[in-house]
């Protein structure tokens, strides 16, 4: 049975209890095994994170200690999966760099605010994880992101929308879901979520769904590369995981 640690906290006004309900329901039933935590303390036995198949955090803001960063990230980088959703976990932590790297990009503004109409793209790519979900419009924050170029986008959303100092700027297409690898490690991110029943609607849902047990069998999968190698390293076996 798989394992996975779900940390809720932060800021209310994301309704981190509600989403951590709703992302642990989704795992449930897929039989995984979790826990969850309303504690950033939840980080600090690094030998238990590595035990696990996924992380899912969900907190915006806040301050986190270095060592807590460096157990995730050396979980991840071994093989744990890592996944989350709106500032959960892309503004988590904002003077973090680390944890920004680790993640693949961090908010910087929603303009409009809450209640912004826009179309999330989710173009029907063959080696994509979202593919046959397809486009679909939402109503909520419109996430504008500072992005790692190395990131594999699965989703976007046109910009400009709302005015603001950067409408004069030419239209962008900004990722709302994405991949990344750290380490071994797979790493899931959807803009979706400001509040829990954006992640009800049902593309939404799915997208999450898929991103969650996406990264959580990186781990399995780095296993199995390990063994036919014969090596306990699993360095530079990334790019062999599909």
């Amino acid at each position: 049975m798989k394992k996975a640690l779900i940390v809720w906290g932060g800021w209310s006004g994301h309704e981190p209890e509600l989403v951590a309900g709703l992302l642990s329901g989704l795992l449930q039933e897929s039989g995984f095994e979790i826990e969850i935590s309303p504690t950033l303390e939840a980080f600090a036995d690094k030998e238990k994170l590595l035990a696990l198949d996924l992380i899912v955090p969900i907190w915006t803001m806040g301050d986190i200690r270095g060592e807590l960063v460096r157990n995730v990230s050396e979980a991840v980088q071994a093989g744990v999966g890592l996944a989350g959703c709106h500032g959960g976990m892309c503004d988590a932590f904002r003077s973090n760099v680390d944890w920004q790297f680790m993640t693949g990009g961090n908010w910087v503004a929603h303009p409009g605010n809450d209640g912004v109409e826009y179309v999330v793209q989710v173009p029907d790519e063959e080696n994509s994880i979202l593919r046959g979900i397809g486009d679909f419009r939402v109503r909520t924050e419109q996430y504008y992101l500072h992005v790692d170029p190395a990131v594999e986008v699965l989703a976007t959303t046109r910009f400009p929308l709302a005015p603001g100092p950067h409408s004069l700027n030419k239209p962008v297409d900004m990722p709302v879901a994405w991949t990344k690898r750290w380490g071994v490690g797979r790493v899931y991110y959807c803009s979706l979520g400001h509040h829990a029943d954006v992640l009800e609607i049902p593309q939404a849902k799915e997208m999450m769904r898929r991103g969650l047990l996406w990264a959580a069998e990186g781990k399995k999968l780095a296993q199995e590369q390990q063994e036919s190698a014969g090596t306990g390293d699993y360095t530079g076996m990334g790019d062999s995981i599909v």
